[in-house]
């Protein structure tokens, strides 16, 4: 580390995932905002809504990267 040591907030990847609290906060805010949803609550994965689509191309996240599933 150089003289002057900066203090960094980890961004944590997990395999291909971002995890750790960066990844939990991202997921609940994301929730929140209806950017994402479970079909039921206890089911494991999200979707991305509609509403997800058109905020994440606005950030600039190309989404048509991601293949669609049946979940």
């Amino acid at each position: 580390m150089s003289e002057k040591s900066v203090l960094r907030k980890p961004a944590k990847m997990c395999y291909e995932h971002i995890g750790g609290k960066l990844g939990q906060l991202l997921v609940e805010n994301f929730a929140d905002k209806g950017w994402i949803a479970k079909n039921k609550a206890t089911d494991k994965n999200y979707y991305i809504t509609d509403l997800g689509q058109k905020e994440f191309e606005k950030l600039g996240i190309d989404i048509s990267q991601i293949k669609s599933e049946d979940l």
